[in-house]
C-alpha cells in the first residue's frame, strides 16, 4: 500500500533534518510520495526522485515584522499541501516550531471536514535544551500530547521527555538509522597517504563545535593519544567553538598534526580512511555521528552520556568514559590502536554494530506506525 507522506524537518545539517531527509528517500525507493514541507531545499536531498516532491514555505516579509511569522507560513502551508496532494499524513521531526505548526493544520482541517494524523518525531535538542525554556515549554507539551503519535529516537531521549514535560502519551522508540553500504566502503589509499603519509593512525572528530560537545576534551585525548603512538586528529564541522579550539590547538607542540576541515557534505568519503572515531559530548541524545563512523568499519571512544550506551557498545565497538575523562579516553583509545590485530576485531565489531541500526532495518518500523495511523 503506496501512502502520500507530508514530511516536515529543518533543512539544515543537524541530526534531524539529515534523518528527516534520509528516511523520505528510502519511503519513496519504497514507492511512496513523500512531501517534503520546509523552508528550502534539505541539505541531502540532491538528485531528481520521481517520488519526492519539496514545497517551499515563504515567508513574505513586511517592514512591520521584526520577527516574520514562521509558524504562520508554515501551517498555511501544511494546509495548502494536505489539500493539494490528497496527504494521508503528516509526520513532523523536531517538535519546535513543527509540531504546534501541525496541531494549527489540523485543526483548520478538522473544520472543513478532513481529519489528517500527526506523528511527531523527538530528536534531542528540541527537548532537551530548547523545550525546556520556559518561553516555549506550554506550547511544546501542549503540541506534544495532541500529536496522534510521538517517537523519540532513544531510550533516553524518551526518559528525558518524560521527566521534563507532563506528558500524557506514550512514546514509542524508533532508533536513528545509517545507510551502512553508503558509508561502508573501500578507503581510497591515494587520501590516506595524504592525510598521514608514514602511516599514522588517523582520528576524527565531527560536530557542530558547540559547547556542549567539548571539542577542548577531544584534543586533549589526542595529545595523550599522540604521546604514545604518531597519530593524526581531522576535525570536521564548523560552529561558535571553533575559532577558540584552533587558537587553542596552534599552541601545541603536535599542532601540525590536528588538521580542522570545516564543513563536509561527503562524510563517507572521508571516515572510511579513519582509525578510530572520538565523540567527547557532555550529552547526545543519539549520537549519529557515531553510528556513521560505525558504519564506516570505525570504532568509536566516546562519553556514556545520553542515548551513547545504547549504539556504542563498551570493549566491543569500542569504549566509553565519563564526561571529562581524558586519561581513561586516550588509554582506551591505544587499547585499539597499539597493535592492527585489535583494531581489525574493533573495526569489525563496530561495522556489525552499525548494522543493527541499518536503514532496512529501522524504516519498517516506521511504515508500521504510518499503518497504524491512517
Amino acid at each position: 500500500m503506496h501512502m502520500n507522506i507530508g514530511i516536515v524537518c529543518y533543512p539544515t545539517f543537524g541530526g534531524s533534518g539529515v534523518l528527516a531527509t534520509e528516511l523520505g528517500k528510502a519511503l519513496a525507493d519504497k514507492g511512496h510520495n513523500i512531501h517534503f514541507i520546509t523552508y528550502q531545499q534539505p541539505v541531502r536531498l540532491s538528485g531528481f526522485h520521481a517520488n519526492i516532491f519539496y514545497h517551499e514555505v515563504r515567508v513574505p516579509t513586511y517592514p512591520l515584522f521584526d520577527y516574520p511569522p514562521y509558524e504562520t507560513a508554515l501551517a498555511s502551508t501544511m494546509v495548502d499541501v494536505i489539500l493539494n496532494n490528497d496527504l494521508e499524513l503528516l509526520h513532523v521531526h523536531y517538535a519546535i516550531p513543527h509540531a504546534a505548526a501541525a496541531y494549527m493544520a489540523k485543526q483548520i482541517l478538522a473544520k472543513q471536514g478532513r481529519k489528517i494524523p500527526v506523528i511527531t518525531t523527538l530528536h534531542g535538542t528540541d527537548i532537551t535544551l530548547v523545550g525546556r525554556d520556559k518561553t516555549y515549554s506550554p506550547v511544546v507539551t501542549f503540541s506534544m500530547n495532541e500529536s496522534d503519535a510521538l517517537t523519540a529516537v532513544s531510550e533516553n531521549l524518551k526518559e528525558e521527555t518524560f521527566k521534563n514535560f507532563h506528558i500524557e502519551k506514550e512514546i514509542e522508540v524508533i532508533h536513528n538509522f545509517v545507510d551502512v553500504k553508503r558509508f561502508h566502503r573501500r578507503p581510497v589509499d591515494a587520501f590516506k597517504k595524504v592525510v598521514a603519509p608514514n602511516g599514522e593512525r588517523i582520528l576524527v572528530h565531527a560536530s557542530n563545535f558547540r559547547k556542549v560537545k567539548r571539542v577542548e576534551d577531544v584534543i586533549s585525548t589526542f595529545l595523550l593519544i599522540r604521546e604514545k603512538i604518531p597519530a593524526t586528529l581531522l576535525l570536521l564541522g564548523d560552529g561558535p567553538e571553533r575559532t577558540h579550539i584552533e587558537d587553542s590547538a596552534r599552541q601545541c607542540e603536535s599542532h601540525k598534526d590536528i588538521k580542522f576541515l570545516g564543513k563536509q557534505e561527503q562524510m563517507e568519503d572521508i571516515l572510511p580512511i579513519a582509525d578510530l572515531f572520538l565523540l567527547t559530548s557532555e550529552y547526545e541524545s543519539f549520537g549519529l555521528a557515531a553510528l556513521e563512523a560505525m558504519a564506516a568499519e570505525v570504532p568509536v571512544i566516546s562519553t556514556n552520556a545520553g542515548g551513547l550506551p545504547e549504539i556504542n557498545v563498551n570493549g566491543y565497538s569500542g569504549y566509553m568514559s565519563n564526561v571529562g575523562d581524558v586519561e581513561d579516553m586516550s588509554r582506551n583509545a591505544l587499547a585499539i590502536l597499539q597493535d592492527d590485530q585489535s583494531l581489525k576485531t574493533f573495526k569489525a565489531n563496530a561495522l556489525a554494530q552499525a548494522m543493527k541500526f541499518d536503514i532496512d532495518k529501522i524504516v519498517p518500523e516506521y511504515e508500521a506506525l504510518y499503518k497504524r495511523m491512517i
